[in-house]
């Protein structure tokens, strides 16, 4: 039994309809919420000890850490909420959603795998954490259950357990491919010396590759404002022979190499990823000209919009994550209910369409999105490119 009741703002039922309604874009039949009754849950081999959300025959968990304290805990109550959202908009659904705790610990995900399992879910959507899916991802494969993960740590995906999160490599192959587009050959990059400044300097090097430019220079900067200045001051030095600096980091460091650079940066476009659309970067004078890709923004507003009005709270920007592998899941078994979560379905090249866009899932566990590209203004951003709506054509992939 739901426990709210969501109404569509007006305007956006259309939207919904249409937009978050996932389809197979090859063309097959949408996986629309209408039609079709609900029936008793299966008698599994236990009943289930999660909080049980609809009551279709296709029982589908969704691991979280619930009763983890700060931001974490926060999350998952907004993926779980999210997760709902779906579930309401589409009643009619043929899946239960059965949300486990995980504690917010590697230990917590594996007992909680291990209960959906006995309890005879046939896919998992989570955990959030890469520790926790590490964890989790063998009780699910024993049990040939696929898991649709929210981590992205690209080391934990696999045949099987899929990533649907925000993946550096999305983002590096939108901007360098859209740069080379626009006339820009040559290429450096400043990144963090951690470990996502490892994984993104693979992919910005083949997203280079693949754009038929030459990597000038990669400088790796430590977490501090020295070392950030030392390393832009090698970039600077080098200025005349760059095209374009791809910054991926959040927070102070973009517009702190921005300042660093000074005069040296002035024919140089600053390329972000979507760590940049935070209003700490948008609304950043130093930073504005930059480019950097993200998911369709009127989407999220009207998505955020929608859970605001039911929870009274701000959605984190990755809960759409939750609404659309609730929706993933409940419209692969509208449509193949005697073999919804078979690894070609999962995998299909022409992808779903998401709150997000246009997404697909490789059988690597990886993903690719389709994503626009906006132009920082100091006040905001701006949209330059819109996302391709198909696979079919688009660059880079």
């Amino acid at each position: 039994m739901f426990r709210r009741n969501f109404s569509m703002p007006n305007g956006l039922f259309g939207w919904f309809a249409t937009a978050l309604v996932f389809l197979f874009l090859a063309g097959c039949t949408s996986m629309s919420g209408n039609g079709g009754g609900n029936l008793p849950v299966d008698q599994g081999p236990a009943a289930p000890t999660g909080e049980v959300i609809g009551s279709g025959t296709t029982r589908v968990a969704m691991l979280l850490p619930l009763t983890a304290t700060g931001n974490a805990g926060n999350a998952a109550r907004a993926f779980r909420n999210s997760a709902e959202m779906a579930m309401s908009d589409f009643p009619n659904v043929p899946i239960s959603l059965i949300v486990y705790d995980t504690g917010g610990t590697p230990a917590g995900a594996q007992a909680a795998a291990e209960k959906a399992v006995s309890e005879g879910t046939k896919i998992v959507l989570g955990p959030l954490f890469a520790s926790s899916v590490s964890a989790a991802a063998p009780v699910a494969r024993r049990a040939n259950a696929p898991m649709v993960a929210f981590s992205s740590d690209t080391a934990v995906a696999g045949p099987g357990v899929y990533l649907l999160s925000f993946l550096p490599g999305s983002d590096a192959e939108r901007i360098v491919s859209y740069a080379a587009r626009e006339g820009r050959e040559s290429f450096a990059a400043l990144l963090p010396n951690n470990a996502y400044g490892t994984v993104v300097d693979a992919a910005f090097r083949q997203a280079v590759a693949n754009a038929g430019g030459r990597v000038v220079a990669i400088e790796h900067y430590d977490l501090n404002d020295t070392d950030i200045r030392a390393k832009t001051a090698d970039i600077a030095a080098i200025s005349s022979r760059i095209d374009a600096l791809f910054i991926p980091d959040a927070g102070q460091a973009p517009a702190l190499i921005s300042q660093a650079l000074g005069s040296a940066g002035s024919n140089i476009k600053l390329l972000g990823s979507g760590q940049w659309n935070d209003p700490a970067v948008l609304n950043n004078g130093a930073l504005a000209g930059g480019w950097f890709p993200a998911p369709t923004r009127r989407t999220f507003d009207g998505f955020a919009a929608r859970y605001r009005a039911a929870y009274g709270s701000e959605p984190p920007r990755n809960a759409t994550l939750a609404y659309d592998a609730t929706v993933l899941a409940a419209g692969l078994v509208r449509q193949n209910p005697n073999d919804a979560f078979s690894a070609s379905l999962l995998t299909n090249a022409n992808g779903f369409n998401g709150v997000d866009g246009v997404f697909r899932l490789k059988s690597d566990g990886t993903n690719q999105r389709q994503l626009a590209v906006y132009e920082v203004t100091g006040s905001g951003a701006r949209l330059i490119d819109e996302a391709p709506r198909s696979f079919s054509g688009a660059g880079g992939f």
